[in-house]
């Protein structure tokens, strides 16, 4: 499984063309593809109105979608967020903790645009699709 970060999805659909974009179009059939509630969440935050978000929802429902919440996740990101910190590689956001504990938990790839990934794949053994 892949988990396709809203750094992807968000330049997916407005059509924008990166490496990222382009490995996601190419592999829509080929690939087990998914996303985190916390994912949904940021994608749909970004969408201006109601109409477009209800739109936006239903294509990306069409793709695993899974809840991450739980006192068990947090307590495992807070624990990897020390650890990157303890090495002195500082996570700037909260939810990228989540998200890359989630993939780290579940075994699945991640496919993103952001560098605070990065230490979780360099440190932490976190599975990232390079295209």
């Amino acid at each position: 499984m892949v988990i396709v970060d809203s750094t992807v999805w968000v330049d997916y659909l407005k059509g924008v063309h990166n490496p990222e974009t382009e490995w996601l179009n190419t592999e829509l059939e080929r690939q087990r593809l998914g996303l985190t509630d916390i994912i949904l969440c940021e994608v749909l935050q970004g969408v201006r109105d109601d109409l477009t978000a209800k739109e936006v929802e239903e294509e990306l429902a069409k793709f695993e979608v899974f809840d991450t919440g739980g006192v068990a996740l947090a307590r495992e990101a807070a624990h990897n967020y020390r650890a990157l910190r303890s090495r002195g590689r500082t996570v700037r956001k909260t939810i990228d903790c989540l998200i890359a504990t989630f993939c780290l938990r579940e075994q699945h790839a991640l496919l993103h645009r952001d560098r605070d990934f990065d230490p979780f794949e360099r440190f932490l053994e976190l599975s990232v699709i390079h295209p």
